[in-house]
């Protein structure tokens, strides 16, 4: 008997690290015959894939080499305060066929920026990573009292007030600039899909550029869209981009927080008397889809 339990303890173990389950019993640890394992993430399966979503860093192992499909997306930029500019998204960086090698990685998803609360400018946001896919930090936008232009990032800052500048996207994968500030107005964060809007002087404060839609959870989302821009007095501010970006605040109100792990930037604060504070960025994602 103890020869018998042996030998199905022994073949358990070796189905188990193969990927094919133990018959009759729940395979969850690797995701119902999945070749892979991730700790910190959340699992879901369809008839033919196991999709591995990592809103927190965590790690993703593997007993046999897989071709995956793979979403990284960086923490966003915050806004600027003040009439402050938006934040610029998080870099955005996918592939639908990336080799994994069998072994055990290390999942980074990086936070969102801190919103600015001085006039100085938002705070960057933290990278993100999945094996060799690296992407950037979302640039903060620009403060209403100095690091007027911005913050470069994955996608960059936009610009405050009459300063023309505004902030470069630096990232590696999909990323583009802040838009530029004007006099009483203030530039968009950049997003993944577009620049962020500049604004026009004495008139209306820049949208955050658009995100990019991306289907690997199976439901179209769009990731990465930049803040929109604070304006001053009742001039209207800017949108956020679609992927997570917050939206611009006009008077003395604060700007909308870029929505946690779309890597989306913070809104810019507005100005009336008393400036607002900017909005945090949004934290990024790490997502991997693997045949089952």
């Amino acid at each position: 008997m103890k020869r018998l339990l042996s030998v199905l303890g022994l073949f358990g173990l070796l189905t188990l690290l193969s990927g094919q389950g133990v018959p009759g019993i729940s395979n969850s640890l690797f995701g119902g015959g999945s070749a892979c394992v991730a700790t910190g993430a959340t699992l879901t399966t369809t008839a033919t894939r196991n999709i591995y979503v990592f809103n927190s860093s965590g790690t993703f192992r593997c007993v046999t080499a897989v071709t995956a499909n793979v979403l990284v997306v960086a923490g966003g930029g915050g806004g600027g305060a003040s009439q402050g500019g938006g934040g610029g998204a998080g870099d955005y960086c996918a592939n639908s066929s990336f080799a994994i090698a069998a072994g055990s990685y290390t999942v980074t998803v990086g936070a969102g920026g801190a919103g600015d609360t001085t006039g100085n400018g938002g705070g960057g946001g933290s990278a993100s990573s999945f094996s060799t896919i690296s992407a950037t930090n979302g640039g903060g936008g620009g403060g209403g009292t100095t690091n007027r232009s911005g913050f470069t990032g994955g996608s960059g800052g936009g610009g405050s007030g009459p300063n023309p500048g505004s902030a470069a996207g630096t990232g590696s994968c999909l990323h583009f600039a802040g838009g530029a500030g004007a006099a009483s107005v203030t530039g968009g964060g950049g997003g993944a899909g577009a620049v962020g809007a500049s604004g026009v002087a004495s008139t209306s404060c820049g949208n955050g550029g658009v995100g990019v839609a991306n289907s690997i959870t199976g439901s179209s989302v769009f990731y990465a869209g930049g803040g929109g821009g604070g304006c001053s007095g009742a001039l209207p501010a800017g949108s956020g981009g679609s992927g997570g970006g917050g939206n611009g605040a006009t008077g003395s109100a604060a700007g909308t927080a870029g929505t946690a792990n779309t890597g989306g930037g913070g809104g810019g604060g507005g100005f009336s008397g008393t400036g607002g504070n900017g909005g945090n960025g949004g934290s990024g994602v790490v997502i991997v889809s693997i045949p089952r």
